[in-house]
């Protein structure tokens, strides 16, 4: 099992190298997150101590062992990773206004939004100052993946164009908001263990595929899952107003308005419609009703085969590199986010 992700990994040896590499990535985060002013250290002390499964930098440690995992740029590439990532949860917590981050009080909520965001472009900078060390292509991708993650970012906040279908915006969303940071994660974990061109494309794309499979395997996992199994409060985005995948594919099911439901709908398929679109699923019956309606729907079904499918195409580019066990390795944690979907 390496990292927070409860992968039982095929290797051994494998699995304690990466474990020993992650121990070095997690006292670089905490030295490069730490600068002179009493408050950021604070700050970003607060977010780094909340741990995370650290996927991103496990992945950049996996892919460089295409290459030479030893090579000092892997360590530093997957800090500037994790850094990245963690400043993305900052302006995340911002928008959402989350008051709870890991189990801890948000930064925005113990402090303020201001104090939340200026950390966030701080642990930004951290990240640019590794990467410019780096090397140009570094700096390059970087801007690239940052250049569709925000634009993902702000394509969630504006919501569909008119007449936009909601599942391909839904798609579009997750795949440049959570996907890209995953791809890049594997791009450089081969690119400067210096795996060839042609091996650090084919991870890249395996690992956005694993990253979006992820994605909508906790969409499923929040619906279908008591908090007993998940470790987490089922129907948190439904809570919370977001439509995941299944709410999707059950309102396209039910038709998109009240209006445009099928010539006859069955008495469960009104009331989930009335549910999904207008009722205040704050109401814990009301949400308790709501899952129990998804969980007898086709439409999760139809989001279990959307994780299939992203996991094939996954494993498709998987088998195509060099055999050994960190291609073992990235079969199984395919073989895990099918596991955990159900």
């Amino acid at each position: 099992m390496i990292s927070a992700v409860p992968v039982d990994f095929p290797d051994s040896a494998l699995e304690a190298e990466v474990r020993d590499y992650l121990g070095r990535v997690e006292e670089s985060l905490a030295a490069t997150a730490h600068p002179d002013d009493e408050l950021l250290t604070e700050v970003s002390r607060h977010s780094i101590a909340a741990g995370g499964k650290r996927f991103r930098a496990m992945l950049v440690l996996l892919a460089a062992q295409f290459g030479d995992p030893k090579d000092p740029r892997v360590i530093e590439a997957a800090v500037a990773i994790e850094l990245t990532h963690l400043a993305t949860l900052f302006h995340d917590d911002v928008m959402d206004e989350a008051l709870v981050r890991r189990g801890r009080p948000s930064v925005n909520s113990r402090w303020s939004n201001s104090v939340a965001i200026l950390t966030g472009d701080f642990l930004f900078a951290q990240a640019s100052q590794i990467l410019a060390r780096l090397g140009p292509d570094a700096v390059r991708i970087q801007a690239e993946t940052f250049s569709r993650l925000v634009t993902g970012q702000m394509t969630e906040t504006v919501g569909p164009r008119p007449g936009q279908d909601p599942l391909d915006f839904y798609m579009y969303v997750i795949t440049e908001k959570t996907g890209s940071l995953i791809a890049t994660a594997g791009r450089f974990g081969a690119l400067f263990s210096g795996a060839p061109a042609e091996v650090a494309d084919q991870i890249a794309a395996a690992c956005e595929q694993i990253g979006v499979a992820w994605q909508l395997s906790d969409d499923v996992i929040d619906i279908a899952s008591d908090s007993s199994q998940s470790g987490k409060t089922p129907g948190t985005d439904l809570r919370q107003g977001v439509r995941t995948l299944p709410v999707l594919y059950a309102l396209r099911a039910a038709g998109q308005s009240p209006a445009a439901l099928p010539a006859d709908p069955s008495p469960a398929d009104v009331r989930l419609r009335w549910l999904l679109d207008e009722a205040d699923l704050t109401d814990e019956a009301l949400l308790a009703e709501a899952l129990t309606l998804l969980r007898g729907h086709h439409a999760m079904k139809e989001s279990r085969a959307d994780v299939l499918n992203w996991l094939h195409e996954a494993r498709v580019g998987i088998s195509a590199l060099p055999d050994g066990p960190a291609r073992a390795a990235f079969l199984a944690l395919c073989d895990f986010v099918e596991k955990r979907t159900g």
